[in-house]
């Protein structure tokens, strides 16, 4: 972010008050401008109100938890990037996250910075890409086509909705068509060194949904057994 920029808007929604006030202030000191909610209720309230560029939520809250607040957010439609807070020590958290959408978690206790970082990341693959003056052209992959530069995959019936995960996935396979990734290169690709290959697994499969005709078998996203994933585009 810079001087010439509106700071980035992210929601915290958190039923820990001390930890609410803790990110608010640390954010804000870090050029985010940061609102509030304890609850998925209040959250809802919030995102009817305003427009945010990213929300931080916790999975375990009171009634709703993060992940049917995520679920429900995704079913509606709503395209807003999510970093979710998980325990430590609850992969499952984890995975069912990634599973209903969740850009991106972070495991309770963490250092702020890396939060901080962690959101920076995001917004990145969020923020559409320039055009660029030799750009690439678009990638057939079935009957869809993929948009290298923006990220944008786009379908008979227009604009294929893609998570800011998924969109860095495919990004960074239909950059290297061909070449087998490692789960550690796709890890690096989409910011996220240390995800585990369970998690890299989830979003492949769930980018598999949007691009594949039968997910179940595979055409073009295909996996290479004990080495890692491959695109294979084309008609």
């Amino acid at each position: 972010m810079n001087g010439q920029e509106d700071p980035a808007h992210i929601l915290v929604v958190d039923d820990d008050a001390r930890l609410r006030a803790l990110l608010q202030r640390f954010l804000t000191e870090q050029g985010f401008r940061v609102s509030t909610a304890e609850n998925a209720a209040m959250a809802r309230g919030a995102l009817t109100d305003m427009a945010f560029d990213l929300l931080v939520l916790d999975v375990m809250m009171p009634g709703e938890t993060g992940l049917e607040l995520t679920a429900a957010l995704r079913a509606q439609g709503q395209e807003v990037p999510i970093l979710m807070l998980t325990a430590r020590g609850a992969p499952d958290d984890r995975i069912a996250g990634l599973e209903q959408g969740v850009d991106d978690y972070l495991a309770k206790p963490f250092d702020p910075r890396e939060l901080a970082l962690r959101i920076r990341t995001i917004l990145r693959r969020a923020a559409p890409a320039p055009a660029a003056p030799h750009s690439l052209a678009p990638m057939q992959i079935g009957n869809r086509w993929f948009d290298i530069e923006r990220a944008e995959l786009r379908g008979p019936d227009g604009i294929i909705r893609l998570t800011g995960g998924e969109a860095a996935l495919l990004q960074a396979l239909a950059r290297r068509p061909g070449e087998i990734l490692s789960r550690e290169d796709i890890g690096e690709a989409l910011g996220t060194p240390d995800a585990g290959e369970r998690a890299i697994d989830v979003q492949v499969t769930r980018l598999r949904r949007k691009v594949e005709p039968d997910p179940r078998e595979p055409r073009f996203i295909q996996t290479i057994r004990h080495r890692g994933y491959v695109l294979r585009p084309g008609p």
